[in-house]
């Protein structure tokens, strides 16, 4: 794994800081952020995805708030940068 730091919410407390890395190998992201509540969580599941999909969040995996200003630190292909809103 070959990680890269990507950016950081500028003036957080030393112990309250969203980041975000991306592995260079796979391009996967890892974030670290705020965990959502648990009315976000039920939110997201009322809300669902697909048709048939499980709204269940498996012990594996879980659900993050990323604040707006972090999108920017989010790689996009070229022909997409013009598509996603900027902060």
């Amino acid at each position: 794994m070959q990680l890269r730091f990507l950016g950081i919410i500028p003036n957080t407390p030393v112990d309250d800081s969203p980041t975000i890395w991306v592995d260079d190998d796979t391009g996967d992201l890892l974030i670290q952020s705020y965990k959502a509540t648990e009315d976000e969580v039920k939110a997201c599941q009322e809300v669902g995805s697909i048709p048939g999909h499980s709204t269940n969040v498996p012990d594996h995996e879980t659900i993050i708030r990323l604040p707006a200003v972090m999108l920017k630190y989010i790689p996009q292909s070229e022909d997409r940068r013009s598509e996603v809103p900027r902060t």
